[in-house]
């Protein structure tokens, strides 16, 4: 970690991005925070796309069809949906100056959502970034009963049909895990990044 930001900073859209290709990625403390630091863990979380997992029952639920997926339809709202309190979460890392680079990063191109709608409404839902071939993943929500991991399915197929060869997820979690996340060293995740950052993937037109 370094030094945060001083209060009513922006994080340049240029030095974000360096951040990614050199496997470092900014967090707050809180949203009410103003400031940010910057994270480069010493094992890193991965889905690798050739092992990745569906669990039978949610099979069963991407079958049946119960979401609409949408590709970049509302990232704002995406994002804030992310950062909302819920049920075990109180408060969340994505404040002001976080929100308004990714916002930044989404219009040149270079960050995404995957959003659930039911009923027109938008119930579930992730983001994240691409560089190169490779995908790091953000933050994800859930208002009704799965919609999140099914928009990790529908990621996992896009980064597969679009070349990509890396998925990021900063760190594992046993809910993470049961879809193939695996811990890697820091110095072999970055071997990885490097190779992935190297070539191109259109995540969207």
């Amino acid at each position: 970690m370094t030094r945060p930001y001083a209060p009513g900073y922006s994080i340049p859209t240029d030095l974000l991005l360096k951040a990614y290709a050199s496997g470092v990625f900014p967090m707050a403390e809180s949203a009410s925070d103003p400031e940010v630091f910057w994270v480069r863990p010493e094992t890193r979380g991965v889905i690798p796309l050739d092992a990745f997992h569906v669990p039978h029952r949610l099979a069963k639920t991407i079958r049946q069809g119960r979401f609409e997926i949408r590709v970049n339809s509302d990232f704002e709202a995406t994002i804030d949906a992310c950062a909302e309190k819920r049920t075990g979460r109180l408060s969340t890392w994505i404040n002001g100056p976080i929100r308004e680079a990714y916002t930044r990063l989404h219009k040149i191109g270079h960050a995404h959502s995957v959003e659930a709608w039911h009923e027109d409404r938008l119930v579930g839902g992730l983001y994240g970034v691409s560089l190169g071939r490779a995908f790091f993943g953000e933050s994800m929500f859930s208002r009704e009963t799965d919609a999140s991991k099914v928009c990790l399915v529908h990621l996992v197929e896009r980064l597969r049909e679009r070349d990509f060869a890396l998925l990021d997820t900063q760190f594992t979690t046993d809910h993470l895990k049961r879809f193939g996340a695996v811990d890697v060293p820091r110095a072999r995740y970055e071997k990885l990044l490097a190779g992935a950052i190297a070539g191109h993937a259109a995540f969207a037109p």
